[in-house]
């Protein structure tokens, strides 16, 4: 990746929200006095994001701060409320419907829970090898072989290929989930918490698989987490979120080495460390707010310690702190 390549995926001003509209019995409610209103959750708020190729990027944040929403909208799962979604430098709204197929192919997603993601009722093979024969990857007389070499590039022994997701363990579910998505030859995937629901000896086996893969098909990944530890050993560059916003954005080293945003100071201050054992953990003050009514200004400033009344009234922008290195935070203009 130099300066001049263009991002493979770009996120530009993406907003989400999810929008529940009061019932009848709710509207005749609000008519006699009633303290309803429509509930509007503002999931992901104007988020700017590029991932570039070959780079595996680690999108890090609380629970409920967006990124899986983020995920969602990336692989076209779920479509932005505002903003735009680019592969390789055109916006998904500008392409025609076969270049729009062929973006739908080469982002693919790995889900959190193996169990869920995969379809109860069918059979391994059939899992993997629908979407390559319905897309013309392969024809019939050559998808059993093409559904072997797919397991064997993942981990798995072909021989099992006649079973039902309920017969494998966690682990090998996984794997078959990350052959789901190779089967369609992608170009990027958007792992969503895709470790997490892993034993830890099984999550550094698909750890190394995920390497692997990246180096033998070139592959590009948003790796979405809240485990510093396994973003810090698998990215490229880091991503925080809070409350539906980007903070920061740096190279990973630099970033652990030295943040600059009071969230991402406080998050790395409190991961556990072997060589901090002896020192006591504090967690951040206060509980992340409600995205249906998140604060004005910068979100994080009822939580930061060195808020100051700018922060309650302006939102800081995201600006430029070093060599691919943004944040957004007043005390840094």
């Amino acid at each position: 990746m130099t300066s001049a390549t263009p991002p493979l995926i770009e996120a530009r001003a993406v907003t989400k929200r999810f929008e529940k509209r009061l019932d009848l019995a709710a509207k005749a409610a609000r008519l006699l006095g009633a303290d309803l209103e429509d509930e509007i959750v503002h999931a992901v708020d104007a988020v700017d994001l590029q991932v570039f190729p070959g780079e595996v990027v680690g999108l890090v944040g609380e629970s409920g701060c967006g990124k899986s929403t983020i995920g969602r909208m990336i692989a076209g799962i779920l479509p932005p409320s505002d903003g735009e979604i680019a592969f390789d430098g055109k916006a998904m709204t500008a392409m025609s419907g076969q270049e729009k197929r062929a973006a739908a192919l080469a982002v693919q997603m790995i889900f959190q829970d193996p169990f869920a993601s995969l379809n109860p009722r069918m059979r391994v093979e059939e899992i993997i090898g629908e979407a390559p024969l319905v897309h013309g990857y392969v024809d019939r007389a050559g998808l059993a072989a093409y559904v072997d070499e797919i397991m064997l590039k993942v981990g798995l022994d072909p021989a099992l290929k006649r079973r039902y997701p309920h017969q494998f363990s966690g682990g090998q579910r996984q794997r078959i989930g990350i052959a789901r998505a190779l089967a369609v030859k992608p170009r990027f995937l958007v792992c969503d918490e895709a470790i997490a629901a892993l034993d830890v000896s099984i999550q550094a086996q698909v750890i190394n698989l995920f390497m692997d893969l990246r180096e033998e098909f070139d592959l590009t990944y948003l790796f979405i987490s809240h485990d510093l530890s396994v973003v810090e050993h698998i990215s490229d560059r880091i991503v925080i979120m809070y409350l539906g916003r980007v903070v920061e954005s740096a190279p990973t080293e630099a970033l652990f080495a030295a943040p600059k945003h009071p969230y991402t100071q406080a998050l790395l201050a409190e991961a556990p460390r072997l060589d901090q054992r002896s020192r006591d953990f504090l967690p951040i003050k206060g509980e992340i707010p409600s995205p249906l009514h998140p604060p004005s200004g910068c979100h994080f400033h009822p939580r930061c310690p060195h808020a100051m009344e700018k922060c309650s009234a302006v939102r800081p922008m995201l600006r430029p702190q070093g060599d691919r290195w943004q944040a957004a935070c007043h005390l840094l203009d």
